[in-house]
């Protein structure tokens, strides 16, 4: 009823207008979309799982293994990704990694004879050795003692440690680095900044292209930048190995690590002083020098072949989506220990901070609209601990065409740590992408600067290297030394730390107190240089000295097409 009992009449207009305004008022306002930022919550949470003992340590052919692989494919799925091998009924996010694992038996022995009798060196203690064949049983007997300097045949740098030397048969003895790196002079190779050849992959690779036997490389902490319990936690018991027929063609029949004292030792066996003689192995001039010795080694071995995998996953782009720009960190660790109960290798830092990082980059693509030109790839590797055998299988066998994948961004042991006022690119002088991580760090407030340890070779000994061998640039790049906080004293310190106490240790743990403001720095960069490479119409380029550059064309699929 109106006032004074007179009804109200409401027109037909009147009454639609009322019903839009009631109907506005109940709707909710337009929600933001949701943000790029790299997720922390999201992060942490990624390198907890992966870092805890539920994973038993992530090493392939374990049921931690494939505990990681699904928890990697099921977060790419439910963020929405396309499985990165095959389409429709048969696509999958893994790909297929055939592996053998090689186990040598208890009764592994290595000693050499000379004038003055026999030392056995005490396997674990004195040396870690090997095999990469996938044979049962081998064996060296009396086989002549060798010293080869730095083991490198480097026409580029007028180099080459076997002139004038045969060692069909005969078992070398191989100095960590390069010459560069061990006579510190700029004039000879890079100095102080390792070059291939001072991979320990190139130099038994060399070794066996020599006809060597075997290969007993010294371990030098200061060189290498890792203790010996790190080469005991990495090398002193099974091993991996890609499982094709010709995957070990080019291996001596046993490898190995010597602890430095003990290669002092057979030096001081033959009359010789060990650094008087490895100081004059970084020189021009330096000739192979017999030891007087002869090596007896056995091994005998426990074969498993089986499949391990990498994770891959795609987000299609726009105009340019046969093009790619691929994102890789590996996922393995070492897996747990042989005592029992065994203790679990958490590999915390290297690399479920990693394979983390590929999960919350994805989230951050997967959000940006609109879509990149070119896809992106999210690629997780399995056995790089074991000399980079995912990332090798991959591009070898790659799924999406090098030709086409524009660049690489590699994502590897991120530390803990707050804001750093520095951007450390590992192997700098390779690409210009460095441009765009300059320009990216710029904006964060950072400097650009070269590897802080560039003796280490960190570039050569991640997945980077599987890349760039193949001519596809890739930028690896991560806060520096410069701590906001505490400076680079402090910073220097504390990577070194890292190397000293924790890499492949026990004690790469995750800790809830992770400060992880510098590792969301460094992802943010990631996603901002990827995303800048995604919307160009250029492909990176290697600059001219380069060692890397026209490697593109040994690729499986040939050249990069043309800007």
């Amino acid at each position: 009823m109106g006032i004074e009992g007179t009804p109200v009449v409401i027109g037909r207009a009147r009454i639609v207008a009322l019903a839009l305004i009631l109907t506005a008022c109940s709707v909710h306002p337009p929600q933001p979309p949701p943000s790029t930022d790299i997720d922390e919550t999201a992060y942490r949470d990624a390198v907890r799982v992966l870092a805890s003992d539920e994973f038993e340590g992530r090493r392939p052919g374990t049921a931690g293994a494939d505990k990681t692989v699904a928890f990697l494919a099921d977060r790419f799925h439910k963020l929405g990704l396309r499985p990165g091998d095959g389409t429709g009924k048969t696509a999958s996010f893994l790909q297929q990694v055939p592996l053998v694992e090689i186990s040598p038996g208890a009764d592994a022995s290595l000693s050499v004879s000379g004038q003055g009798g026999t030392r056995s060196l005490r396997l674990g203690q004195d040396a870690v050795i090997w095999s990469k064949r996938a044979v049962p049983e081998l064996q060296l007997r009396r086989s002549d003692l060798v010293f080869v300097g730095y083991g490198t045949i480097a026409p580029e740098y007028s180099w080459n440690d076997y002139a004038g030397t045969d060692v069909h048969g005969k078992t070398v003895v191989v100095l960590a680095g390069d010459p560069g790196v061990g006579s510190k002079e700029p004039a000879v190779f890079k100095g102080n900044s390792l070059t291939a050849y001072g991979r320990w992959e190139y130099k038994v690779e060399e070794a066996a292209r020599q006809g060597a036997a075997g290969v007993l490389l010294v371990h030098d902490p200061a060189v290498l930048g890792y203790g010996w319990n790190a080469v005991q936690n990495t090398w002193g018991g099974p091993q991996f190995e890609l499982a094709a027929a010709d995957a070990y063609a080019n291996r001596a029949a046993i490898e190995g690590w010597i602890q430095l004292d003990a290669a002092r030792s057979l030096f001081a066996d033959a009359g010789l002083d060990f650094q008087m003689i490895a100081a004059t192995a970084a020189h021009t001039g330096f000739k192979a020098v017999p030891l007087r010795g002869k090596v007896d080694a056995i091994l005998r071995n426990t074969l498993r072949p089986f499949n391990s995998q990498n994770v891959i996953a795609l987000l299609p782009g726009g105009k340019r989506r046969d093009e790619y720009v691929l994102y890789t960190a590996h996922w393995d660790s070492l897996g747990v220990g042989r005592t029992r109960p065994g203790p679990v290798f958490s590999g915390a830092v290297d690399n479920a901070t990693g394979a983390a990082g590929l999960i919350v980059l994805a989230q951050s693509f997967v959000r940006t609209k609109p879509v990149a030109d070119r896809s992106i790839v999210f690629l997780a590797t399995t056995a790089a601990d074991s000399g980079l055998l995912g990332s090798t299988y991959y591009v070898e066998n790659p799924l999406f065409p090098l030709r086409r994948t524009a660049a690489v961004i590699d994502v590897d042991s991120l530390l803990p740590g707050g804001h750093s006022r520095d951007l450390a690119i590992f192997g700098i002088g390779n690409t210009d992408m460095e441009e765009t991580a300059r320009a990216v760090a710029l904006l964060q407030g950072r400097e650009t600067h070269a590897d802080p340890f560039p003796e280490l070779g960190i570039y050569l000994r991640s997945d980077s290297y599987s890349f760039a061998s193949y001519g596809v640039p890739v930028l690896f790049a991560q806060s520096g030394i410069d701590d906001a906080a505490h400076g680079p004293a402090w910073g220097r310190a504390r990577r070194q730390d890292f190397l000293a106490q924790r890499y492949h240790q026990l004690g790469d743990k995750y800790s809830a107190d992770w400060d992880v403001v510098g590792a969301l720095d460094d992802l943010t960069l990631y996603y901002e240089v990827g995303n800048r490479v995604a919307r160009s119409r250029r492909f990176p380029r290697w600059y001219p000295n380069s060692e890397f550059r026209g490697s593109r064309r040994h690729a499986p699929d040939a050249e990069a097409p043309s800007d």
